[in-house]
């Protein structure tokens, strides 16, 4: 059953793994999706054809979110093209991994400018753009609540700052119906990190369940809350995480 019919999506970063299916998720839920991708044109294809697939509209979009003018840019791109906006997704991110030390400057400039300031930009295009009772999730991570080892403080970092924007949207929005919620995943199987790659072992490890979470699963809590089911949930954050910081 369709519970988005007459709906329209972006998801940031929709060209693979969580956001790939995401966006696919969302259009079989009865959505027109957009998504932006960087550059691999190929990839993006293939989930346009799945969208459409679904009987859907589909609008891949090349953006770069380290571009202040493309993270807010998608979303008008996207709302002008597909005629509103009801949903928006934040997933696009980076993670840049490495020891306190040898993080250079232009690291920490790249890894706030896509998992932070594009976030914000793109809310505060859609805020604009969105229809009345719109949706707002953005994706961050488990390891805002347990870092396991070292090597990933700019990136928990940068994660973390989307707990306090995800809360804040949730005050600024709510007179509108807009919701604004988190979703933090644990180990997920995707190209980035994949099931079977040389420190999977030790991730899964971590989990309660003892294993990789999938791009779907994610997924489907992102679909709860944008769909219907999910307007009185707001400032909320839903771990996704296998039991990750349990």
């Amino acid at each position: 059953m369709s519970t988005m019919n007459g709906t329209v999506a972006l998801v940031t970063g929709g060209s693979r793994g969580i956001g790939a299916a995401t966006a696919v998720r969302l259009a079989r839920e009865g959505a027109d999706v957009a998504f932006s991708y960087v550059r691999d044109e190929a990839a993006a294809a293939k989930v346009a054809a799945r969208i459409e697939a679904a009987g859907r509209r589909a609008l891949p979009l090349r953006a770069d979110a380290a571009d202040a003018g493309d993270a807010a840019g998608v979303v008008h791109r996207a709302a002008d093209d597909l005629g509103r906006l009801d949903v928006l997704v934040n997933n696009v991110g980076i993670g840049v991994l490495g020891p306190l030390g040898s993080l250079a400057l232009s690291d920490v400039d790249r890894v706030l400018a896509v998992n932070v300031r594009a976030a914000f930009l793109a809310s505060q295009a859609a805020a604009g753009r969105m229809t009345d009772g719109g949706r707002i999730v953005t994706i961050g991570t488990c390891m805002t609540q347990r870092v396991p080892g070292p090597g990933g403080t700019l990136y928990a970092m940068s994660k973390a700052a989307l707990t306090g924007l995800n809360r804040a949207l949730a005050r600024e929005l709510g007179g509108r119906g807009i919701t604004a919620n988190l979703v933090r995943p644990g180990p997920v199987d995707t190209d980035m990190n994949p099931a079977g790659g040389p420190y999977a072992e030790g991730q899964a490890a971590l989990t309660a369940l003892g294993r990789f979470g999938t791009p779907e699963e994610v997924a489907a809590a992102v679909a709860y809350l944008a769909g219907p089911e999910g307007r009185y949930v707001t400032g909320a954050e839903l771990s996704v995480d296998g039991g990750h910081a349990a």
